[in-house]
């Protein structure tokens, strides 16, 4: 097949916005936590993407998309050898392909940085990332998307995820629950103040995620065409419809609307819209998008009432509203807009079928990615340990990890050298009384 220019540049595009969201999300998560925390959460996502993107580079491609096992695919394209000249069904050079989907790995590991900022030691970061996306995103990638059990319509679960609810979302929320499990609560938490230290900075990350999820949900059609319009749409609807449900709650709740609550239902709603995108009509990106708006800021509460310390509400947003998008494709999604010998949702008479395959499918995700990820913090806890030192903490985990400082400002003792008077400049005798 040859190579279709309009798909290709649209891909390029769509692959240069997901990457924006990586940054976008740093500076989301840094507004969020303490200043005396930024540096290591903006560290955190960079190194995220620079470690996965030689994972996926070396391996992780292989493994996700390759060969036909049920379970992970095979190693014969390591190295990305081979894809200089292969050309996908929808006319796109394989090697975008590739690096398309690299951005999706790099964005699913920082994610769950979220969950543990302002406490877990880098160098246990870097190691939790390395392994957690060799045993779980890269064959969990495969089952939904690369023809494994989950994504396989004709021996599997057939399952549907457009871009990237249960393999990005729900994944990632499910690692972060188990990794801040064995790494326990902040100092203090919940009783000391943890309020976000720059509401700018959370506004503006939420700004670039939402301009770069353009790139992640419409860009998954791999083509120029009316499905990724609708994709496009539906993504500005549902996010516009979690940012306008959240502030309601909030103005019930607190009674009166916050910045943070918008935000986060902004990307709620984002959340919820990415794995349906491509399934259901405008009304139904609508309704997700409320719901996700409703249905989170209740879910951020039980943290609080089960005890478990997800600084940046990684679980309460993008497992819950990953796992409520997935779910949901079985209720919203309409028979023409399914694949070939997939019913419709619900809502449109197509029966239970469809929602039973969409509930299983992020269960499994799910269990799957919070055990290892639990497992692997475990190890980490027994042999080089997971977490700064209390007085690291208590200082900030910047100066403790980097030696930096976000914000670096003039003290109060910081004063100007008054210079020595000289008979050259009898005025300064005067100023300096």
């Amino acid at each position: 097949m040859e190579i279709d220019a309009g798909n290709t540049a649209w891909v390029l595009v769509a692959s240069a916005l997901v990457l924006l969201m990586v940054p976008g999300l740093a500076l989301f998560y840094g507004g969020l936590t303490r200043a005396k925390s930024k540096v290591n959460m903006l560290m955190m996502n960079l190194s995220a993407l620079a470690i996965v993107s030689v994972l996926w580079t070396a391996y992780g491609y292989s493994l996700a998309f390759k060969g036909t096992g049920t379970w992970l695919g095979d190693l014969t394209a390591a190295g990305m050898r081979h894809l200089e000249t292969a050309v996908t069904g929808t006319g796109l050079p394989e090697l975008l392909f590739a690096g398309f989907q690299m951005m999706f790995a790099a964005i699913t590991v920082a994610l769950i940085s979220g969950a543990v900022a302002e406490r877990m030691k880098f160098t246990s970061w870097i190691v939790f990332a390395v392994i957690w996306a060799t045993l779980v995103y890269f064959p969990v990638a495969h089952w939904v998307w690369g023809g494994g059990w989950i994504g396989n319509r004709d021996t599997g679960l057939g399952a549907l995820d457009f871009a990237g609810g249960t393999a990005v979302h729900v994944n990632a929320g499910a690692a972060a629950f188990g990794l801040i499990l064995v790494l326990g609560k902040r100092l203090g938490w919940p009783h000391r103040d943890h309020k976000p230290h720059n509401m700018s900075l959370v506004l503006l990350g939420t700004g670039l995620l939402w301009f770069g999820w353009f790139g992640f949900n419409a860009g998954s059609e791999l083509a120029a065409d009316g499905i990724a319009a609708l994709a496009f749409t539906n993504t500005q609807i549902a996010a516009a419809a979690g940012a306008v449900a959240w502030m309601a709650i909030d103005w019930l709740r607190l009674r009166k609307p916050t910045l943070l609550g918008s935000c986060g239902g902004a990307v709620a709603g984002l959340v919820a819209i990415t794995p349906a995108c491509a399934y259901v009509e405008p009304l139904g990106a609508l309704a997700i998008g409320v719901l996700a708006g409703v249905v989170c800021p209740f879910a951020i509460l039980l943290k609080n009432r089960l005890g478990y310390d997800d600084t940046l509400d990684v679980v309460g947003v993008h497992l819950v509203a990953g796992a409520l998008g997935s779910v949901l494709i079985g209720v919203f999604a309409t028979g023409d807009l399914v694949p070939e010998g997939v019913t419709a949702g619900l809502a449109y008479g197509g029966g239970a079928g469809l929602l039973g395959k969409q509930t299983a499918a992020v269960a499994a995700v799910a269990l799957f990615s919070a055990l290892v990820a639990a497992g692997i913090g475990l190890v980490l806890k027994l042999t080089i340990g997971l977490r700064v030192p209390a007085e690291g903490e208590a200082a900030g985990i910047d100066t403790h990890e980097h030696d930096e400082e976000g914000y670096v400002l003039a003290h109060e003792t910081d004063t100007p050298e008054t210079p020595e008077p000289t008979a050259e400049q009898p005025e300064l005798v005067g100023a300096a009384k």
